[in-house]
């Protein structure tokens, strides 16, 4: 018995640490997106094994993009002050470790998605090598925020495909909403490290073009979400709610700003918190707007 409890806590305590490498209580801002693509395509209800296989490929690919992420940023994340106390830095998960983590959700993403469709297991090797190029991209262009975007971006285009293996012009506006809001958000973040990326040479936008321009540019990268997503509730026919999700959303992307632009301090507050509520709030509404 005491050695069982002792595996038990081994393996709990290993849980935790991957979960903290991970992030895993930031899967909030893809998963919303994934299931109201679901919910429009089904128009209402999708069902339960739908349901448990979103939620695992949804799970699986953004813990394989984080894995790998963490895995190839070794190097950079022990120099950051930042970062320097990631679990991929520390010790407390060596390498073996998490390439093995990386392989098995990446395995896990692709069996998920041939249980789904085969149109969702045709896309699952090009999916995640979308996911696994943030990394690699910001070693040499800024464009890695927009590669980030798209990374989350394909979260609607993955529910629309799972319901009718078909992608749908409305999930393509909700798609491209989805890639200016990300990308839009990581410039805001990508403010805490515009001094290291300069000093250590790392292409990000902040660092080449300075906190105001980058402050500019993120306001319009906002504009242009809300621009698609209003093409998106108009294309998917959605009354008063799904209006009502694009006004929210606008009035919580300009809180965010104001956040920023106030003080710097208050940027995971703008990050996180925020952006978590937008999205679920979002849900909601496309939820409502089918009962």
């Amino acid at each position: 018995m005491d050695r069982q409890i002792s595996i038990f806590s081994a393996l709990s305590a290993k849980a935790k640490i991957f979960s903290e490498l991970v992030m895993f209580k930031h899967s909030v801002f893809s998963l919303p997106f994934i299931f109201i693509a679901m919910i429009v395509a089904a128009e209402g209800w999708f069902g339960w094994r739908l349901l448990l296989l979103g939620l695992l490929a949804a799970l699986s690919a953004r813990n394989f993009a984080m894995g790998i992420n963490r895995y190839l940023d070794r190097d950079i994340d022990a120099l950051n002050p930042r970062t320097r106390g990631r679990p991929s830095v520390d010790g407390r998960a060596n390498p073996k470790e998490i390439l093995l983590f990386s392989t098995l959700n990446a395995l896990l993403f692709i069996a998920v998605a041939w249980m789904i469709n085969d149109l969702a297991f045709k896309l699952s090797i090009p999916i995640l090598l979308v996911l696994g190029a943030y990394t690699l991209f910001k070693r040499f262009s800024a464009l890695a925020h927009i590669v980030l975007g798209i990374s989350l971006g394909l979260a609607p285009i993955a529910g629309v495909v799972a319901v009718s293996q078909a992608i749908t012009l409305w999930s393509v506006w909700l798609s491209l909403g989805v890639v200016f809001w990300v990308a839009g958000f990581d410039l805001l973040y990508s403010l805490q490290d515009m001094e290291f990326d300069r000093e250590h040479g790392l292409h990000s936008i902040p660092s080449r073009l300075g906190a105001r321009k980058t402050l500019t540019l993120a306001f319009i990268f906002h504009i242009v979400t809300i621009f698609f997503w209003a093409l998106f509730v108009s294309y998917a026919n959605m009354g008063a709610c799904g209006k009502s999700a694009v006004l929210f959303s606008a009035l919580m992307l300009s809180y965010e700003h104001y956040l920023v632009h106030r003080d710097f301090t208050q940027i995971d507050r703008a990050f996180f918190t925020v952006n978590g509520y937008l999205g679920f709030l979002f849900l909601a509404l496309v939820v409502c707007n089918y009962l």
